[in-house]
């Protein structure tokens, strides 16, 4: 399986050519970037290519890294059943310029993209119906991104004296809300919460 693979990655790299900006073999699994207006014409390859035969767009996901430029990594799953063998397509994306949606080449990817939509705030040029699916029409934000508070905006309860659901505020201390990148394993130069009761 994993020659197959390597065998697969030398012919899209032969016919993608300058196209292809990394190509990587790890774990058994192949990993393809594309600059993101490439994204179509890269899919509608590997679908329809004969040595390739993806045809089914399994996920569309996103990995959002905020501390980039181009902030998100959109990835599309594929798999040729014909060949048994799957791949993964990565492109980056900024916080506000769109990508071009697939929906074209996949159907499938309609639901997909409209949940990294949902959930990360990657917009998709061209998308027939880019709403959202996970989360509330009212809902503020975009619940996956790494700088999106833990506990959201508001909360939903039901209040028993108006007898119907009702958004109120969340008020949280702002230690709460404080972000950084660095793992705490890696040597944090703070106290992290519970530490300060180890002994020294």
């Amino acid at each position: 399986m994993e020659q197959a693979l390597k065998d697969i990655g030398e012919h899209i790299a032969g016919a993608l050519g300058d196209t292809l900006v990394a190509q990587r073999m790890r774990h058994g699994e192949l990993t393809i970037r594309v600059p993101a207006d490439q994204i179509v014409k890269t899919l509608t390859y590997l679908r329809d290519d004969q040595n390739c035969q993806f045809k089914a767009l399994m996920d569309v996901t996103a990995v959002d890294r905020p501390e980039r430029v181009d902030r998100f990594d959109v990835i599309y799953h594929l798999l040729s059943v014909r060949h048994n063998l799957r791949v993964r397509v990565k492109i980056g994306a900024g916080e506000t310029a769109p990508v071009p949606s697939v929906t074209a080449v996949f159907g499938s990817a309609n639901w997909f993209e409209r949940e990294v939509w949902d959930m990360y705030g990657v917009m998709f040029a061209h998308h027939p119906d880019l709403r959202r699916l996970l989360t509330d029409y009212g809902f503020e934000g975009h619940p996956q991104r790494k700088d999106f508070p833990l506990t959201g905006h508001v909360e939903l309860r039901y209040d028993d004296e108006q007898k119907r659901v009702v958004y109120e505020p969340v008020s949280l201390t702002q230690e709460f809300r404080r972000f950084d990148f660095m793992s705490p394993w890696e040597g944090a130069d703070y106290i992290l919460p519970g530490d300060e009761k180890a002994e020294e």
